[in-house]
């Protein structure tokens, strides 16, 4: 099989999968062409035996990379034993989950949902009824402060508040209650809060804008702001968490505690869906039973998967791996900024690389690589996205900076 950075040529196997798809899917994604049918770490393989060093993580959901050891061994023990039981009644592993997720959090309680978008929804309604019950705002008049740039899902509500044409076009009207302002300007939210403001919904680091990391110290002036106006900071570090930048959350680079966390992704450990609210009770005890819930959210199987992924978080190493891997990535995108880059932005093991136009589009790079064995995603047109499992190699990362430098033609 040929593949030229100008035209993919795919094999009959992987062009028969893809017609299925193309005739029997919504046509909600554009994915690159190739099939993959197997993981293991940072590789993955597709239908004709090619192997590509995977670049994504599935958005940081395999922060673990396919297939980690101790993760499939406590999925595996657990499908022997239950798997749901839905909220019903208990189970013998979620309080474990939800203790040892708090703990890691230094928070007291944990809501669980199962998909990031979910745990956004459940983050602005425990906001809205903190700010009805313990803050004394009018019924109905709750308002949530959101940056521009955002992405924290695809819900009606969700894509309300964004900016983005693709996600927000053609899908009103929407429900009100949101205040949009720049990302980085923390004067910006406190001109933008009044007397009804229940919270300002944050992602520490913007992951689908292309990994925008706002200016340094922007996150403690806005927890200073939240403070002196009673407010909760609502941290989304579904992409951003775990990991991911080096530290556990985002929001640590600037040692900032916001009031939620809203967690998903990693938490499932590339497995299954797990996300989850968390907070201290004079935040999340404002929700009663009866008023918030999900049949699968908090299920026996992704709470053992789950407190298995804290456990591993909490000796340090991972987020060390990052911490040390994100500066000798760092080090070498600086080297391509003027040959085909025109910027970087690099946060652990986290990175926007920007291209330059006369180089190609974000998806002609990715093309590009694809046919050297390296899987990245584009987004918002010139920017590709760096995001390996934070079980990567140096070795990796160099060979896949060179297929990079390559596909840029420098």
């Amino acid at each position: 099989r040929v593949m030229s950075a100008d035209q993919i040529s795919i094999d009959a196997t992987t062009l028969e999968i893809i017609r299925a798809e193309d005739e029997h899917l919504a046509h909600n994604y554009h994915p690159l062409p190739v099939v993959i049918s197997r993981g293991e770490g940072v590789w993955v393989t597709d239908v004709e035996g090619k192997r590509y060093l995977d670049l994504l993580s599935a958005y940081s959901a395999l922060n673990f990379g396919h297939g980690h050891p101790a993760l499939l061994a406590v999925a595996r023990e657990q499908l022997e034993r239950l798997t749901l039981t839905s909220r019903a009644y208990h189970n013998d592993k979620l309080g474990t989950f939800a203790a040892a997720l708090a703990k890691l959090a230094g928070k007291d309680m944990v809501l669980p949902m199962n998909t990031g978008a979910e745990a956004v929804e459940t983050g602005i309604k425990v906001a809205r009824a903190w700010g009805y019950r313990v803050k004394g705002i009018p019924a109905d008049a709750a308002r949530v402060i959101v940056a521009g740039g955002n992405f924290h899902g695809r819900t009606i509500t969700i894509v309300g508040f964004s900016d983005d044409p693709a996600a927000r076009d053609a899908f009103g009207p929407y429900s009100g209650g949101f205040a949009q302002v720049p990302f980085g300007d923390a004067a910006a939210i406190e001109a933008a809060i009044d007397e009804n403001t229940a919270a300002v919904l944050l992602e520490p680091i913007q992951g689908e804008a292309g990994v925008v990391i706002p200016p340094e110290g922007y996150l403690r002036e806005v927890r200073e702001i939240c403070d002196r106006h009673d407010v909760l900071l609502i941290a989304d570090e579904i992409q951003a968490g775990l990991g991911r930048v080096g530290e556990t959350f985002a929001c640590d680079r600037e040692q900032v505690v916001p009031d939620i966390y809203l967690l998903g992704k990693a938490l499932g450990g590339g497995i299954l869906p797990l996300s989850a609210v968390v907070a201290n009770n004079d935040v999340l005890g404002v929700i009663r039973p009866g008023e918030h819930g999900s049949t699968f959210g908090g299920n026996p199987l992704a709470a053992a998967i789950g407190e298995r992924v804290v456990e591993m978080l909490s000796t340090g190493e991972f987020q060390e791996r990052a911490r040390a891997l994100g500066e000798h990535l760092e080090s070498r995108l600086s080297d391509l900024v003027g040959h085909g880059v025109t910027a970087i932005r690099v946060a652990g093991l986290w990175a926007g690389i920007d291209i330059d136009p006369h180089v190609g589009t974000g998806r002609e790079v990715a093309e590009r690589l694809l046919s050297r064995g390296v899987l990245v995603k584009d987004t918002h047109g010139q920017t590709i996205r760096i995001a390996p499992p934070l079980v990567i190699r140096a070795t990796e990362i160099d060979w896949a900076l060179e297929q990079l430098r390559f596909v840029l033609g420098h």
